[in-house]
């Protein structure tokens, strides 16, 4: 009977890790316009997600902390990374970004539905001072570079927009654009 749970035990401690986590790579051949790789990580013991987009000097890497309502981009050419809140509107869930992981539906060589949903934030000039109120993630991603905070521009369009944007695409299901002036 003590082996028994002992063993149930050990199961618990090994397990519950393996099922919290769960990635997908998304990536590209040259016969299919999609340069450089996409990977999506998943943490359900944390809330949080990450898609890293690794494609040479535009890389970057983003956070989605379901637990504070933040997420975050590090942006590597610039520099730099943007905190904005979360738009739960448009952006997926955390089950359903799981879901949608760990059924590989993201996988393939281009979009099988609806087109991405965008949406556009104004990046604010003044740094952050502060990392620790944007949570533990957030700031463990953004410590040592500036950090800026950014508003979404709701009904915005690229369209009429004049100014300088810096596109980030997660995978085919949202397009991130910041728009304005930062200083690194």
């Amino acid at each position: 009977m003590k082996l028994t749970i002992v063993f149930a035990g050990l199961l618990g401690v090994f397990l519950t890790p393996a099922l919290a986590y769960t990635d997908i790579n998304i990536g590209g051949d040259s016969n299919s316009g999609i340069s450089g790789q996409q990977s999506v990580s998943v943490n359900n013991e944390h809330n949080v997600a990450n898609v890293d987009n690794n494609n040479g000097w535009e890389s970057w890497n983003a956070m989605w902390d379901y637990g504070t309502n933040f997420a975050a981009v590090r942006l590597f050419k610039q520099k730099v990374c943007i905190v904005h809140r979360m738009n739960k509107d448009a952006m997926p869930s955390l089950q359903t970004l799981d879901a949608l992981v760990k059924e590989k539906k993201l996988q393939g060589k281009g979009p099988g539905g609806p087109p991405p949903k965008s949406l556009m934030y104004s990046i604010n000039s003044e740094r952050v001072n502060d990392l620790e109120k944007l949570g533990k993630p957030i700031a463990g991603m953004c410590r040592g570079i500036p950090t800026y905070t950014a508003n979404e521009l709701e009904g915005a369009s690229l369209f009429f927009y004049s100014g300088t944007c810096i596109r980030a695409d997660v995978l085919w299901i949202l397009r991130f654009s910041f728009c304005g002036k930062i200083d690194a």
